[in-house]
């Protein structure tokens, strides 16, 4: 069966000018495949940078990593979902950013009951990233309750996500952000200090708040601007982990630099990496389900959007101006 679906597509590289929604043919799951209807649809920057080139893809692109809906259709060898299930994912190919879609199955998760479309919309990407980032990218000599680790951009979608989680975990995040609402937001969500990178050196910051020993991660989003003054918040064997490039990517250097700042370690981590199989995206998307479904972790959306207002919706998070999580709404 075919039917047709509106879905945001870019026909070139460049800004938000080039989202436009066009109408598809969709037809029915071929093996290993799904059809989802979506009821809300997640907002992230790596949307950004597939829209841009940063992340260049081929023409026509369906932009889209993230989104929540209603099974309609299973595709042969798919055991995990049935039509008419809830469910949730974050996945590659792109596509999200419309009515309806077929799929891969291998990310897509079931949503429990006690969990919101616009929140599981909201939470998959964001929050596999969080989970990966606390839980798996760990400095070589691990990550105790007590331990200082600084969070860049932590009033975002992830950040807020991973200040509440290492508050869990007894962890001591230290968040930066871009203005005092954004690092009185991050605080509210269990940062325990914070820091306004426009206003104060965040490195000297970070040094004064730890006795002028620095922290043992750096979970760092931002990118350029950030990532020299980074590695001299680390202690020794400390680990930079780069997982964005909010204000472009980070230029290249030189290794030998991380030996005389403390033998350091740099990583730089994309969530797809971490979900390639079906048993690992659903132990992380588990671990994830169980502190949303205690209240250890709530999902902040503080921005919706039409799915015809997706050239505003990206607009608002290149200018920074968002909080917590945004959705779009088909």
């Amino acid at each position: 069966m075919t039917q047709t679906s509106r879905a945001v597509r870019i026909h070139a590289h460049g800004g938000p000018d080039q989202l436009v929604v066009d109408n598809v043919e969709v037809g029915d799951p071929g093996p290993g495949e799904v059809r989802i209807r979506h009821h809300a649809v997640g907002l992230n920057y790596i949307d950004v940078y597939q829209r841009t080139g940063l992340y260049p893809n081929t023409m026509p692109l369906q932009l889209g990593m993230e989104g929540a809906g209603v099974i309609e259709a299973v595709g042969a060898g798919v055991t995990h979902l049935k039509v008419g299930d809830r469910a949730a994912y974050a996945a590659n190919p792109p596509g999200s950013y419309c009515d309806v879609r077929v799929m891969p199955a291998m990310n897509v998760c079931q949503l429990p009951d006690a969990i919101d479309f616009e929140t599981g919309a909201a939470m998959m990407l964001k929050g596999l990233t969080a989970q990966y980032l606390l839980k798996r990218c760990l400095p070589v000599e691990g990550l105790n309750a007590g331990d200082f680790v600084l969070f860049h951009a932590a009033a975002g979608g992830v950040g807020l996500i991973a200040c509440q989680w290492a508050k869990a975990l007894g962890l001591r995040l230290i968040g930066t952000a871009g203005s005092d609402d954004k690092c009185a937001l991050a605080k509210a969500h269990g940062a325990e200090f914070t820091i306004n990178y426009r206003q104060e050196d965040f490195a000297a910051r970070v040094k004064e708040i730890t006795g002028g020993k620095g922290v043992k991660v750096v979970y760092d989003s931002v990118g350029k601007d950030t990532f020299d003054k980074s590695l001299d918040c680390l202690m020794p064997f400390g680990l930079m982990v780069s997982f964005g490039n909010a204000s472009g990517p980070v230029a290249p250097f030189a290794p030998g630099i991380l030996g005389p700042k403390g033998s350091l370690y740099v990583t730089r981590q994309t969530l797809f990496s971490h979900i390639t199989s079906r048993e690992r995206t659903q132990a992380m998307a588990d671990d994830l389900f169980a502190v949303v479904e205690a209240g250890q972790v709530k999902i902040r959306i503080d921005q919706r959007f039409a799915l015809t207002e997706v050239q505003a919706a990206h607009r608002s998070l290149e200018a920074r101006e968002t909080t917590g999580c945004t959705v779009i709404l088909p």
